[in-house]
């Protein structure tokens, strides 16, 4: 029995020597390649052609034995692991295996992020939004400064407002439909490039009239980044982690509302305004290489609709309706802000030196209205957008009648924050709730349509107050536009209240 035995382990031995290793395998097995075993023919990474294997390669009955022996082993390991824990789980082991000894591995496409992981990610998101309120907003506190440096009335130098706003108006849409295909990184990568080109040019401009151009080029891709660093910060992170990542990202405006702002006031005023637009520069520089360092290269989603199609929600009355209560109810608002260094200084009679903490407050009325807009929304969109435009219109009178009044006045400024942001929030949470099949045009044109309040209120004021009225002027404006928006806000809201009632819900059974 015994000589039996040893005639076949001989015999067996014999064929092993005789056969090539790779027949002695199952096809799918992952065990030779995962231990570093060679076969007798290998793959060509680039084309999965069989290579030979080379001449003086050998294959010894010792070396076929330990080979067989490990790749036994192996395939007893892998099969116990996937039926421990399923094929799937161990396909992930292997894969990992794979990767810790050198070899080739892709990581899953769009596979979420932890929070913590997809934070530099964010904070360089919100960088971006940072660098672009300061753009936005600072240009207010400078007029004086602008208007004293080209030997321009303030409304002339006003129009450095009205333009960049223009831009935006202009640039939100178009570059949301033209760009919508473009891998997301690299559509942020360009829009901070034109951002930095457009700051650096308004700095260094030797005439009103090239500054005036630099800006609307400045303006351009304000809107667009906005929108697609709030779809890229939600796209990072796990579903019920997206809103925490969007408020991530647009914390960068209200930061720049109550330190960006007033330090480029302050800077303007000591070392004049092409110092602080010169900051906006390096802002964006810095907007720029965080986010290529820190954002991952994220593709282009699907589209579920043609940019037509998207196109088409502006069809539908309640979305006009709501970009045109923004567009004109907001105006006034607009049409104080940028004049509000001249009316605090020449009117309110406050020191120029205070002008950036004045700026300082309606930054943190922004905030405390964002803060406080959150549930008010949430139990109703349309009691707030009402509220928030009837509050607007109150502040405004109240500032156009005691503007003389210091405290009065910049109590109003922090209140026109305030109120303000609660009307936004709503219009905002309007518009997406009547074209939710076109997310990233509403985006766009939000951000459009408040950017038109920004370039009405601002020429507007500028006129008023070239007619003799006076920086008063602005704030009585705004009372009108606000009324406007206000009749306009309500009719939105009578008709979508008929068109709900009337609408048959029809009952299954």
């Amino acid at each position: 029995m015994a000589r039996a035995r040893s005639s076949e382990v001989m015999t067996a031995t014999s064929v092993e020597a005789r056969t090539p290793l790779l027949t002695e395998l199952p096809v799918d097995s992952e065990a030779p390649r995962l231990l570093g075993e060679t076969s007798t023919t290998a793959e060509s990474p680039e084309l999965g052609e069989p290579t030979p294997r080379a001449a003086d390669s050998r294959i010894t009955p010792r070396k076929t034995r330990a080979a067989i022996a490990r790749s036994v082993v192996a395939r007893r390991t892998v099969g116990a692991m996937r039926a421990a824990v399923g094929a799937p789980a161990a396909r992930r082991t292997v894969g990992a295996v794979k990767a810790a000894l050198g070899k080739r591995a892709t990581a899953t496409a769009g596979e979420p992020m932890s929070m913590r992981a997809a934070v530099p990610a964010i904070f360089a998101l919100a960088l971006g939004g940072f660098g672009i309120g300061v753009a936005e907003f600072a240009t207010m506190g400078l007029l004086p400064y602008i208007a004293d440096d080209f030997g321009v009335s303030m409304t002339q130098a006003s129009h450095s407002v009205t333009l960049y706003a223009l831009g935006v108006v202009v640039g939100a849409p178009l570059i949301t439909a033209l760009a919508a295909k473009m891998e997301r990184k690299s559509l942020l990568l360009g829009l901070a490039a034109l951002f930095v080109i457009g700051s650096i040019v308004s700095t260094a401009a030797p005439t009103l009239e090239l500054m005036l151009a630099a800006r609307f080029l400045n303006g351009l891709p304000h809107g667009a980044f906005l929108g697609i660093a709030g779809i890229v910060a939600a796209g990072l992170v796990p579903e019920n982690r997206r809103a925490t990542a969007l408020a991530g990202v647009s914390l960068g405006l209200p930061v720049a509302n109550i330190l960006g702002v007033p330090a480029a006031a302050a800077l303007g005023a000591t070392m004049g305004w092409r110092a602080a637009f010169a900051m906006i520069a390096v802002a964006g520089v810095i907007t720029l290489l965080a986010v290529f360092v820190l954002v991952p290269n994220i593709s282009a989603p699907k589209q579920t609709a043609s940019t037509r199609s998207e196109l088409s929600t502006l069809k539908r009355p309640q979305v006009v309706i709501t970009l045109v209560a923004g567009a004109i109810g907001f105006g006034g608002v607009f049409a104080v802000y940028t004049f509000i260094a001249p009316t605090m200084t020449e009117v309110a009679g406050l020191s120029a030196t205070l002008i950036p903490w004045v700026l300082v407050c309606y930054g943190v009325g922004q905030t405390l209205g964002a803060i406080i807009a959150g549930p008010l929304v949430d139990k109703s969109i349309e009691k707030s957008a009402l509220a928030g435009i009837i509050g607007v219109g109150v502040v405004l009178l109240i500032l156009g009648s005691f503007t003389h009044v210091g405290t009065i006045a910049v109590c109003c400024v922090l209140f026109m924050g305030l109120v303000g942001s609660i009307f936004t929030t709503a219009l905002q949470a309007r518009l997406l709730r009547e074209s939710r099949d076109a997310p990233s045009l509403s985006a766009a044109m939000n951000h459009g349509s408040f950017n038109f309040a920004n370039a009405l209120g601002a020429f507007l004021g500028g006129v008023v107050i070239e007619s003799t009225l006076g920086y008063r002027a602005p704030a009585l404006l705004g009372v009108g536009l606000t009324l406007v928006g206000l009749t306009v806000m309500s009719i939105g809201v009578v008709t979508r209240r008929r068109s709900t009632t009337r609408t048959v819900i029809p009952l299954d059974g």
